[in-house]
């Protein structure tokens, strides 16, 4: 069996978005709550404890106004925090969860029937039924098993929809391979020269972003106007987003459905951005969500991401002959000539046929 989630925009009336409200501000407090109590907990007599959100609607009777189950995945979601750090103490203690956050959201399950979509509408468990943009069929065995509403810091709302279905899809014998280099300025460059004309929206709109919170951060805290002007930056950077999303889903299905298997580098973008201090050039380009994009969308099809090991040194080997030219070790340095066999090389465009190489040779092994 396999998942797949549709995101859909929905349409709350008035009632309903006080009722979202509440609902995202129960969570919160059901997770910050249990998560100080355990921590006190824990500080008395060095062991775990096991709370749940039953055991405070007593003393807090409003809890009971909202959906019952998204407080429990509230309570779920802290245990699997709680338990990886212990776990793995690297991955970091689970943190409290901010009324000022811009992440709204919280999870509710299917059971019995309580969920469904028909006629254009979702139904919810507590909310009842909630206008639906549903901008995609979803085939009649996929099983529904849970939806995430969220609401963006612009204020819309969203319903992620998962499904469970029965993956029949096989791995197919791959024929056509490519390999991907990451390239700051235009996404990547692949193993056949090509590269993508990426628009770099960020820096489209940053004169924009800036004179905007620039108004925003003259404005009185409080004010209604500070407010509109929030919700007028939110949108701003949503449609930044936006944009950015819809390129690298094209950008992606257009190499997934071309090729078998796609051969990349396995990049720590956040620590290169912090090293090289690239950090709006790396977030602009979108390397991580274009992968993300790209793996599912060939595994969809059977097909295969490889990723190679990030200390293979792509760019300074000849993919003619295989020497290993150190020198090219340098950034500045774009293109260069084999010593030994005196091929001209792009640096990116060699780099990914490397990549590619190398993906061949662990598929093959």
């Amino acid at each position: 069996m396999a998942n797949k989630a549709y995101k859909f925009r929905i349409y709350p009336n008035t009632e309903q978005q006080i009722l979202f409200a509440k609902t995202f501000g129960c969570v919160r407090f059901v997770y910050n709550r249990m998560l100080a109590d355990k921590i006190k907990y824990y500080e008395e007599t060095g062991k775990k404890l096991n709370n749940t959100p039953a055991q405070y609607k007593k003393e807090f009777e409003w809890l009971k106004e909202v959906d019952s189950l998204a407080l429990a995945n509230a309570q779920m979601n802290l245990q699997t925090a709680y338990n990886n750090f212990f776990r793995s103490p690297k991955i970091g203690f689970p943190k409290f969860k901010s009324k000022k956050s811009n992440r709204k959201s919280y999870t509710t399950n299917c059971v019995n029937g309580n969920i469904s979509v028909e006629n254009g509408y979702i139904k919810l468990p507590k909310v009842g039924f909630v206008k639906l943009k549903q901008h995609r069929q979803v085939l009649s065995d996929y099983k529904l098993k849970s939806v995430t509403v969220s609401q963006t810091p612009s204020g819309k709302y969203y319903a992620s929809i998962l499904f469970e279905y029965e993956n029949q899809v096989q791995e197919k014998e791959p024929h056509n391979f490519l390999g991907l280099d990451f390239s700051m300025h235009e996404l990547y460059k692949d193993s056949k020269g090509n590269e993508p004309a990426y628009p770099r929206y960020y820096r489209q709109a940053e004169k924009r972003l800036k004179r905007e919170q620039r108004k925003l951060s003259l404005i009185q805290k409080g004010s209604k106007n500070r407010e509109k002007q929030r919700i007028r930056v939110a949108k701003l950077h949503q449609r930044v987003a936006n944009q950015r999303k819809d390129f690298l889903h094209k950008q992606s299905r257009q190499i997934a459905n071309a090729y078998d298997c796609v051969c990349i580098e396995a990049l720590d973008m956040k620590a290169m951005s912090q090293a090289l201090h690239f950090g709006k050039s790396v977030s602009d380009n979108g390397w991580g969500m274009f992968t993300a994009f790209l793996k599912y969308k060939l595994e969809e099809q059977g097909k295969r991401l490889i990723k190679i090991d990030k200390f293979f040194a792509s760019s300074q080997i000849c993919s003619c002959c295989g020497y290993k030219n150190t020198e090219t070790k340098n950034l500045s340095i774009r293109a260069w000539d084999c010593p030994e066999c005196g091929t001209h090389h792009d640096r990116d465009v060699n780099a990914a046929i490397n990549i590619r190489n190398e993906g061949m040779r662990i598929v093959f092994a």
